[in-house]
């Protein structure tokens, strides 16, 4: 079982920190412990300790957001940006202490998409956003990370990082934004006469749903790309070991 634990452990480091990770395992790293190329193994620490809060923080956002109501509403957007900027400053915080560790660079990318995730369960439960955009963010999310893993086994180095991808997540975080703070709003364009897509239709619309519309649509072309690019590996993979063995 502490094997198995292990090596899930490694497996984990690799994909959030492939370089460090590497370079630890080798014995070859001359960075001073807690410095982000040589994260340590520590877990209470004071950066670590906010990346905490902003779990606590997107729950209580949560619950006070679906109670759909002015005053509510704006205590919740207080708790969202707050937990928002600890983004910026758990990393700010472990870098200027010397306490980067392990814990906090796989914790950190696992709250940032649980903020993501509470805002648009929130836009879906009051119903300002479509339940066909929440299930489509979250199963493109699904799909990338159980795509990560399976590249894993054929080459150690995760998949660079592609801009179309660095463009899906700024129009959806924008837009996602602009719908929980619901302002400025337009008139719908008219060009349909369903409710599944607003802003399309005749409703009057927070202008943050057409940049999460054009996220979408990014999000597919990033799936498609990195999908192209795991092929591409699996594939070399597998050609050089039929090499290797004839």
């Amino acid at each position: 079982m502490g094997t198995r634990r292990s090596t899930a452990t490694e497996a984990v480091k690799q994909v959030v920190a492939h370089s460090a990770a590497e370079a630890q395992a080798q014995g070859v790293t001359d960075e001073p412990l807690g410095t982000p190329n040589n994260p340590s193994n520590a877990i209470f620490t004071v950066a670590n300790l906010i990346t905490a809060c902003r779990f606590v923080l997107t729950v209580v956002f949560l619950w006070l957001f679906v109670q759909n109501n002015p005053q509510t509403r704006t205590a919740a957007l207080l708790c969202y940006a707050i937990a928002a900027s600890t983004d910026f400053l758990d990393g700010m915080v472990a870098r200027a202490t010397q306490t980067v560790s392990w814990a906090g660079k796989i914790m950190d990318p696992i709250m940032d998409r649980f903020l993501l995730f509470t805002g648009v369960l929130g836009l879906m439960i009051i119903g300002e956003l479509p339940v066909w955009v929440a299930v489509f963010v979250v199963c493109r999310d699904i799909y990338l990370a159980a795509g990560a893993l399976l590249v894993r086994r054929f080459r150690s180095r995760p998949i660079d990082v592609v801009y179309v991808g660095k463009v899906t997540t700024a129009l959806l975080m924008s837009g996602f934004v602009l719908l929980l703070i619901n302002t400025p709003r337009v008139p719908g364009l008219g060009w349909v006469d369903v409710d599944w897509l607003p802003g399309f239709n005749s409703q009057t619309v927070a202008v943050g749903i057409f940049l999460v519309y054009a996220g979408v649509i990014c999000s597919f072309i990033t799936a498609v790309v990195y999908s192209i690019k795991g092929i591409r590996i699996i594939r070399d993979s597998r050609a050089g070991s039929t090499e290797t063995h004839e």
